[in-house]
């Protein structure tokens, strides 16, 4: 239970230091945003975010839940710095980086919403804007 909780916060916070660095990307302090975002692959997941673009699309969820004993929760914060990094590929003009982290971003937020018991529209509405950015992605 006290992991679950601390879990729940840890997302919590996640969603405002995301926030954050989203305004820092539409200012344009890409530099800013992408060191913040590092820092949070660090601090929150404890490897930084080449380790998680190293492990192929097909294999990401297997891998962390059970070669690397990550939960749930840790797939739902890895999920949403996947989608800020797509995000700030997508400001920065590379369309091809944003579609690859957006379709890590749509793998674990998936899978997450088929794992997870409870219903989620923050969760539902994410999933849709990613899955729309993919679209548009690959038209262009």
């Amino acid at each position: 239970m006290y992991q679950k909780d601390y879990i729940l916060r840890m997302i919590e916070m996640l969603g405002d230091l995301i926030a954050g660095i989203l305004g820092l990307i539409k200012k344009g302090e890409f530099e800013k945003a992408a060191d913040k975002l590092e820092n949070l692959y660090l601090g929150m997941l404890k490897e930084d975010s080449a380790f998680f673009r190293d492990i192929p699309i097909d294999e990401l969820t297997d891998r962390l839940l059970h070669l690397h004993n990550y939960t749930n929760g840790h797939l739902e914060v890895l999920a949403e710095l996947l989608n800020a990094e797509a995000e700030l590929c997508l400001a920065q003009g590379n369309k091809t980086g944003s579609l690859e982290y957006s379709r890590r971003s749509l793998r674990l937020f998936e899978f997450i919403d088929a794992e997870y018991k409870t219903y989620s529209q923050d969760r539902i509405d994410k999933i849709a804007a990613i899955r729309n950015r993919i679209k548009i992605l690959e038209i262009t």
